[in-house]
This record gives structure tokens, C-alpha cells and sequence, in this order.
């Protein structure tokens, strides 16, 4: 599960909510938020259904053929169309996809919506087989297609108010941290990180006997040790608790902890040391009543990699075809620049530590590398102690800039693409030198192909700093899928949309 404070972030600061707040109000916001989904869930597949019918009949009093030994008797697609509205909505209850712990948290509510409307449609056409109903199929494969579409799009929606309300304190689960100061310190940074997930921090309790003072690097108050837990939650109003680490509590207090809180109001959340890895790769499996989290070593399988392969291969000679006249164009931009080749090739270190030429139009003028020394000296405005970056740097050329500022420069990349050096999405390719200033962990980024456009791209561009670039890519690596290629991909058109200073 992903924890989060709630509030605006800047740097190492989060704001932390130190007011304590009714237990009617934790539960009312979860009330009205399943309410409120519920109603757009009603009227969105009330629409699919009866939309689907009006396509299919051009009327409500059509009837169903039914084989003449079938005990149903007459029934018409007005009455299948009212069963088809409450099944569908009872397997999304059923699901628990309006549940607060599900909305707004991303791929798992889709699927779930996604599972629950095949369920639904599965078993009617099993039911219509097994009693001899004749369903028109043009009346299924309106409605399935129409309503799953509108309720995923419907639940993107409330996820982006969601995240607005959240960023403004509303709507957050008061969240109280419980573990040694260490691992308490290390969640808290983390959650200050993502600030939407739904989590308002509102205090620590530690199990290492310090009782007052402030967590190290965050405004999160010490209320008292795990002996506290209990008037903690009452004094701030948390309804939830996260234990950061289990130390120095053991199986049975932790046990203790969870007997204590309140069923159905209060809820708590074993958040284990490793970090970034999330999705397929973990599996909880129960031992001699012990569950034990198993995470698979990152790698893709011979599977993923052709899929990889081919989607990249597809869109990048789809690209190349559609923006050649703007490349084009580009050339003669650059050729009339100033002299220099339209083209600018610098060896860069890829898959598995081994080195490609990597392709981009020039953007400097023609002696740009020999300039490199003079301007190390420099206090850089952008970039991090890694990668040298500089906002105005002096041998960008007009043209250049341009092209920087819409990362057009990146276009001829789709070609390494192509040659197989890289890929549409991965961790950015680095330089030699910069390669050489890696701590060791970071040489798993060499496990997948780089990328024209990445995960930190998309979520920092320039401003971030080393660290948590490295972070980013190797997230994306420890949890890579097909889905979220696209979703970086999409976001990369976002991003180069919107005027500022590329990463790439």
C-alpha cells in the first residue's frame, strides 16, 4: 500500500496535521465518498444498458427469445436490462471496489472494476446458455464495452478530484507511525515524497523509549512510546496505524496492537522495510500462520521482452513515418545554425554496461566539448552533482534552444530505437564519466535498455536531484510493466506540451 502525507511538499517539508479530528468526520468522508461513487456507478451503467438497447431494439418492449422448454417464460430486454443494472452494480460492491483503501489507487481500482464487469457478463452468458436464452449479441457487445469504458473513465475522474481534495487536507486518513526512530524516520521521508495517496500524519509513537520531541528531518510530533498507542490515536483523532518496523515490538505486541483498535473505524498498516517495489513481483504467502512476503528478483521475461520489443519497434517506425517533414525541417534549422553536422553522436552506456552512439540533432554550437572545462567551474541552476546541466548554457544555439525546450532534439533517438541500443521508455542513458561516479546499487539501471524518456522525466525533469532520479528509474525497473510504458509515454507528450527545461 502506498502511504502519503497529506499537503504540498517542498524540499525535505510536509505539512502535518496536528488538529484532531472527530472519528465522525474520519468516517463520514469514507461514507460519502463510497456514496458518491456508488450514484456515478448506478447512472453510468443504467446508460450503458439501456443505451445499448435502444441501439440494438429501438424500443423497450422487445422480447428475449426463449427455447420453449425453458421454465423462464416471456422476458423482455427491459426486465434483463434491470437484472443486468443490479448485477452489475452487487459484483463492484462485492469487489470492494468503492472501498476508501481502493479509490484513487490507481491500476488496482481499474482492475478491479475491470474484473467485476467481465464476472458479470461471464456468468450471463453462462446462465443464458444454460437455460436456452437467445441474447442478441449486438445487445452484449454494446452495453460490456460502453459501460466498462465509462466506468473507468469515471473513476479516473473522482481519482484526479480526489487528489485535488487531498492536496487541500481533505478526504485523508489520519495516519499515527509506530516503529524504532529509525524506521519511523525513514517512512516519514518517504511519505512526505507523495503527498496524493491519501495519508495525513498526525504523530509517532516509538518503541526505542524516546516519548517526546519530533521525528529527525520532518514537523511530525513524538507523542509517546508504543505504550501510548492507544491514548495517541484518541488525543489526535488517527484511524489509522502504521507500523514502520517491528523490531523492537515482536509478533505478540504488534498482535496487541491490532486486538486494540476498533473493527471497521480503525485500521492498521504493516509497512515492511523494503521500499519501491510494489505489484506483481510481491506475493504474500501464509506460513505456519506467518505471512511471508515473497519478492521476486526484477528481470523480464522472455514474454515482456518481445512485447517490449514490438511495441517499441511499432511506434517508433510509426513515428519516424509521421514526424519525417518535421525532421525535416529540423535539418535545415540546424545546418543554417552555424556550422557543424545537423546530427550530434556521443558514445553512451546501455544495456548490461555496454557502450552505443546515441543520436540527437545539434543543438550546440560545433565546439561545444572543447568549451566543457571553462564551464565546470560554474554554479549550476539545474541538473544535480551527477549530471551537468546548466539553464542558459552559453553554447546552446537559438535553434537549439527551440528544439531543447520541446525535446525535439531527442527525434533522431527513434532510430537506436529501431537498431535496438534503446528503448521508448527506460532509465535515461548516461555518459562514461558520469557512469563512473555510480554507487554500486545503481548499476542496476544497466538491467534494462535506456530509454528516449523515463519515469523521472516525467516527474521532475531537471529539477530533480540525483538521488531521486536514481530512485525513480530503479522503481520503474523493480516494477516495470507494459501499462506503465504507456502512462509514461503519455505523460512525456504532457510534459514536452508544456514550455520549461527538459531533463532528456
Amino acid at each position: 500500500m502506498a502511504l502519503a502525507v497529506t499537503g504540498q511538499t517542498q524540499g525535505a517539508a510536509a505539512s502535518v496535521a496536528t488538529v484532531p479530528a472527530p472519528r465522525t468526520a474520519t468516517l463520514d468522508w469514507r461514507r460519502n465518498l463510497a456514496r458518491r461513487i456508488w450514484v456515478s456507478d448506478l447512472l453510468i451503467i443504467i446508460i450503458a444498458v439501456t443505451g445499448a438497447q435502444l441501439f440494438r431494439f429501438e424500443s423497450f418492449g422487445t422480447s428475449i427469445a426463449i427455447s420453449p422448454d425453458s421454465a423462464l417464460g416471456t422476458f423482455s430486454y427491459t426486465a434483463m436490462s434491470a437484472v443486468l443494472v443490479i448485477a452489475w452494480m452487487w459484483l463492484l460492491a462485492l469487489s470492494d471496489s468503492r472501498s476508501s483503501r481502493i479509490v484513487g489507487s490507481g491500476t488496482l481500482e481499474y482492475r478491479r472494476v475491470a474484473d467485476a464487469s467481465l464476472r458479470v457478463f461471464g456468468a450471463v452468458a453462462i446462465i443464458a446458455f444454460l437455460l436456452r436464452v437467445d441474447l442478441a449479441r449486438g445487445y452484449l457487445l454494446v452495453s460490456l464495452p460502453l459501460g466498462l469504458a465509462l466506468l473507468e473513465c469515471s473513476r479516473w475522474l473522482w481519482r484526479q478530484w480526489l487528489v485535488r481534495q487531498r492536496r487541500h487536507g481533505r478526504y485523508t486518513a489520519r495516519l499515527l507511525l509506530v516503529g524504532s526512530e529509525s524506521s519511523v524516520a525513514d517512512l516519514a521521508q518517504a511519505l512526505i515524497r507523495s503527498p496524493d495517496a491519501g495519508y495525513s500524519l498526525v504523530g509517532a509513537c516509538l518503541a526505542d523509549g524516546t516519548a517526546r520531541g519530533r521525528i529527525v528531518g520532518t514537523d511530525v510530533p513524538v507523542l509517546g512510546t508504543v505504550d501510548d498507542i492507544e491514548s495517541a490515536m484518541a488525543t489526535t483523532g488517527a484511524d489509522t496505524v502504521a507500523i514502520a518496523s517491528a523490531d523492537h515490538l515482536g509478533a505478540t505486541k504488534v498482535k496487541q496492537i491490532s486486538w486494540g483498535l476498533e473493527a471497521g473505524h480503525q485500521h492498521l498498516v504493516l509497512a515492511p522495510s523494503i521500499i519501491d517495489v510494489a505489484g506483481p513481483r510481491i506475493h504474500a504467502v501464509p506460513v505456519a500462520g506467518l505471512p511471508l512476503i515473497h519478492v521476486e528478483i526484477p528481470r523480464l521475461s522472455a514474454g515482456q521482452r518481445l512485447v517490449k520489443r514490438m511495441a517499441d519497434l511499432l511506434m517508433s517506425l510509426v513515428g519516424i513515418v509521421l514526424l519525417l517533414p518535421l525532421a525535416f525541417v529540423l535539418a535545415v534549422l540546424v545546418r543554417a545554425s552555424g556550422p557543424g553536422p545537423i546530427l550530434f553522436s556521443q558514445v553512451r552506456v546501455g544495456l548490461h554496461g555496454r557502450s552505443f552512439r546515441m543520436l540527437k540533432f545539434r543543438t550546440m554550437v560545433a565546439d561545444a566539448e572543447d568549451q566543457l572545462p571553462s564551464l565546470r567551474d560554474i554554479d549550476r541552476d539545474t541538473g544535480n552533482e551527477v549530471l551537468f546541466k546548466l539553464r542558459d548554457d552559453p553554447r546552446v544555439t537559438v535553434v537549439g534552444r527551440f528544439m531543447r525546450r520541446y525535446s525535439l532534439d531527442e527525434l533522431p533517438q527513434l532510430l537506436n530505437v529501431i537498431a535496438g541500443d534503446m528503448s521508448l521508455v527506460g532509465p535515461r542513458p548516461h555518459l562514461k564519466s558520469e557512469v563512473d561516479q555510480y554507487d554500486d546499487h545503481v548499476h542496476r539501471r544497466f538491467l534494462m535498455k535506456p530509454g528516449i524518456t523515463g519515469i523521472w522525466q516525467v516527474s521532475g525533469r531537471s529539477a530533480l536531484s540525483w538521488e531521486d532520479s536514481v530512485r525513480l528509474d530503479l522503481s520503474y525497473i523493480e516494477n516495470y510493466s507494459l501499462v506503465s510504458d504507456l502512462v509514461i509515454l503519455l505523460k512525456t507528450v504532457k510534459a514536452v506540451l508544456r514550455p520549461g527545461e527538459t531533463a532528456f
